[in-house]
């Protein structure tokens, strides 16, 4: 079976949180791999709200994912964007400053 790993930076300011923790159990719960997390000495299930939480990784924290089945790339490139786009935290900033949650502009067209 595939097995692919990789090094990832958490880049976003807040970390692994419950959102980013969330939408990170949420793209790894789309695929078939066994797919770990390793932070420090812990290595948890990245299927797991509660072990991605319990990792406790801040801004700066380079996480070691590993996948283990027939769609393992799939799934590490699919969770390697997720953590290079920072989790989508910069859309929120976007919606405050005049887009509504629909994606449409409150701004007239020019």
């Amino acid at each position: 079976m595939p097995v692919v790993e990789r090094n990832l930076v958490i880049t976003n300011k807040v970390g692994l949180h419950a959102r980013p923790a969330r939408l990170l159990v949420q793209t790894a719960a789309l695929f078939q791999s066994q797919i770990l997390l390793q932070y420090g000495a812990q290595t948890v299930n990245a299927k797991s709200i509660v072990g991605v939480l319990r990792l406790g990784a801040r801004c700066g924290s380079t996480i070691h994912l590993r996948a283990e089945g027939e769609d393992a790339e799939e799934a590490v490139r699919s969770i390697e964007e997720l953590v290079q786009r920072n989790f989508d935290e910069g859309e929120e900033a976007d919606r405050s400053q005049g887009e509504s949650t629909t994606g449409i502009s409150s701004e007239a067209p020019a």
